[in-house]
């Protein structure tokens, strides 16, 4: 059989590979352990004991957590990973399905090109073994919205295996006590997604929607060295970044272009693991930490009350703040084990991957994929774009989460910082407490805020030359965001919000405080004066004479 094409994902490129072991295409690979390869079905993440203890609700007995979690992010690409349909959020229902898409006999898959480039990437970036040969295999189960009644992924030997990621928590109430942990990752694949179900409660029927079906993934699995929600989150959170870093995966979970599965058992210390249950399709980074964190207390209340956990899939309700049942693993979804779940993929042989020692004499660049080109290629990850931060401008560790954390603040910040005499800790301050904090109360991202850098850098300049004062200076940022198209300067000029220079006129408000008959009699003149001699001299004094005694 010939070897099948590398596609590329721009549109009008293709790329041959030639680089393909067909011979072996039928082999069996070593096996990585039993891994969830899809949006639904078993999950088989090992379990390990963890050293973070947690007490039990009554103060009974200490309870260890245990948490796994498995990661799918939707590939950065303008087509799908085996076909040349184009990917796009939210276009019209079926509007994006291809012939191979829809599975209709006769249909080959053709592999995406980007997809292997950026799951090379990801795994680079996260410390992983890039396998030089891995193998697709079929994960059989069935959905109305998997046309194939398959799903294809990497079961048996994935694309990049053992790597870490190193992510920061929070001790006690202090973001200044920061410390870093390390999750073990344990593989990392490449797999279709499948198509979405609609629900319509009213019609009481179903309505599939395949422009997702055969959209490339890539499947992230954390091993289980994370003992509670916050853990959990700020790992996805930094794997996040990570991913948008590297341009391999946009991320967004309110998109769903991020899906987190948890894995999440229970156990005294020392004794042996407790049945796990798993928590599907989770899509905030808020809702993983609280459905996670329930489902701990929930197990511990059901074992401390002598029920037994059963090994289920569960799903968060976020207005209820609690999991809910959605299968028993054990009975109601039989799949006959991995033996019939899982086969080797005929139509795709093991891809070859090369590094600058093994490639072949000769070889097209464009035809092969060469590891060690990735790595150079390797952006600033986020972990030393925060230490070059702290080391440039001086800021505090916790300000530079806080500037990585929020999309598009960093760029903003930076803006700011080239447009400013101001000094970068002033900076840093105004756009963390003011800036973001305006941004949060009225629910708006970075790129919708009224307030550019170039006039923020403008407002920083006239009170770092002493023009206005702090307080000045927050009420003109409030008014740039009401008036929109003014400038700092023009604010301050209307609202005649300048510092005073005049020292004659400051000598004249402290003679005032003193209660100078001469001072008071000025104020009068000038209170007349605004009044057109309307005012009468005898109440004015009189009203001067009780707020100064006040």
């Amino acid at each position: 059989m010939a070897a099948p094409m590398l596609r590329g994902c721009c549109l009008g490129r293709c790329w041959a590979l030639a680089c393909i072991d067909s011979s072996s295409r039928h082999g069996r690979g070593a096996a990585t352990g039993f891994t969830s390869s899809g949006k639904r079905g078993q999950s088989f993440v090992a379990q390990q004991p963890l050293l973070t203890a947690q007490k039990s609700r009554k103060g009974e007995h200490k309870w260890a957590a245990v948490v796994g979690l498995e990661i799918h992010a939707q590939i950065a690409s303008n087509s799908k990973l085996f076909s040349g349909s184009q990917v796009h959020f939210a276009a019209p229902p079926n509007s994006l399905v291809s012939f191979f898409d829809a599975s209709l006999p006769g249909t080959l898959p053709v592999l995406n090109r980007r997809c292997v480039e950026a799951a090379v990437m990801t795994g680079l970036a996260l410390n992983c073994h890039i396998n030089k040969k891995s193998l697709f295999d079929r994960k059989h189960y069935f959905y109305a919205d998997l046309p194939a009644g398959y799903q294809i992924t990497q079961q048996r030997l994935p694309i990049a295996v053992n790597g870490s990621l190193a992510y920061s928590v929070c001790v006690g109430k202090k973001w200044r006590q920061v410390i870093t942990k390390t999750v073990r990752i344990k593989q990392i694949q490449l797999e279709q997604d499948s198509g979405k179900s609609l629900h319509d409660e009213l019609r009481s029927q179903t309505l599939i929607d395949l422009n997702r079906a055969g959209v490339g993934l890539l499947e992230v699995v954390l091993e289980p060295d994370m003992s509670c929600g916050e853990e959990a989150a700020t790992a996805v959170r930094e794997l996040q970044l990570i991913l948008q870093a590297l341009g391999t995966s946009q991320a967004n979970m309110a998109e769903g272009q991020l899906r987190v599965d948890a894995n999440i058992s229970v156990h005294h210390p020392g004794e042996p693991l407790g049945v796990r249950t798993e928590v599907k399709n989770l899509n905030s980074a808020r809702f993983l930490a609280r459905a996670i964190d329930y489902e701990i207390q929930r197990q511990i209340n059901e074992l401390e009350n002598g029920c037994e956990i059963l090994n289920e899939t569960r799903s968060f309700d976020y207005k209820l703040g609690c999991t809910v049942p959605m299968r028993d693993k054990e009975g109601k979804q039989d799949y006959r084990w991995l033996l019939l779940l899982f086969m080797p993929e005929p139509n795709l042989p093991p891809l070859l991957l090369y590094d600058t020692a093994s490639l072949p004499a000769g070889a097209d660049p464009q035809q092969v994929i060469n590891i060690d080109r990735i790595q150079e290629q390797l952006p600033e990850l986020p972990s030393e774009t925060r230490e070059k931060l702290i080391q440039q401008y001086g800021i505090l560790p916790e300000h530079s989460f806080a500037l990585l954390n929020e999309v598009g603040l960093l760029e903003f910040f930076q803006n700011v910082i080239k447009e400013t005499r101001a000094e970068p800790k002033k900076v840093t301050s105004w756009v963390l407490n003011i800036f973001l904090g305006f941004l949060k109360q009225r629910n708006l991202a970075v790129n919708e805020s009224p307030v550019t850098p170039s006039v923020l850098a403008e407002l920083l300049n006239l009170l770092d030359r002493k023009v206005i004062s702090s307080a000045a200076a927050k009420q003109v940022f409030e008014e740039l965001w009401r008036s929109k198209g003014k400038t700092p300067s023009q604010i301050v000029s209307e609202r005649k919000l300048e510092l005073m220079q005049d020292e004659e006129a400051l000598e004249r408000v402290m003679d005032t405080k003193r209660g100078n008959p001469r001072a008071i009699n000025k104020l009068i003149g000038l209170v007349r004066k605004v009044t057109h001699n309307r005012a009468d001299p005898t109440v004015i004094k009189e009203i001067l004479e009780k707020q100064l005694s006040s």
